[in-house]
């Protein structure tokens, strides 16, 4: 039974290993300073279309608290490419509209590390409706 011990051991070092990433990269205050040049966040609900990892329920729920009601929503004349999208004439992205408030935005801000790795832009989707879209810089 020695070898389970250390399967075990190894197990836990990862669940801890994992679960520091994510509260360095989700909560920490030591990993990520909003750039002071970035305009405030408005109060209110915002859209935002999602295309990646904020896809699944489980992240959503790390992210900002929730995994919410999204609407499945289509973003035309672009395509994914890797963790941004690209200029498509004649494609489309599908992903999700998620409805969030202005402290659940700043913690997708904060997750998407708005200002440093990404910009967030207003774009009209398919059906007309105009959502933040994070974008790389």
């Amino acid at each position: 039974m020695p070898h389970l011990r250390y399967v075990l051991l190894g197990t836990a070092g990862t669940t801890v290993a994992l679960i520091g990433y994510l509260w360095l990269t989700l909560l920490s205050p030591f990993t990520y300073d909003r750039p002071e040049w970035l305009p405030d966040i408005q109060s209110g609900e915002h859209q935002v279309f999602v295309y990646g990892t904020l896809r699944y329920p489980f992240v959503r729920w790390l992210v900002y608290g929730r995994a919410g009601d999204p609407e499945p929503a289509t973003l035309e004349g672009f395509r994914r490419n890797a963790l941004d999208l690209a200029e498509a004439p004649g494609e489309s992205v599908n992903g999700l509209l998620l409805h969030v408030d202005a402290e659940e935005l700043s913690r997708l801000d904060r997750y998407e590390r708005l200002g440093l790795r990404y910009e967030r832009v207003l774009m009209t989707l398919a059906d007309g409706r105009e959502a933040w879209v994070y974008r790389r810089l």
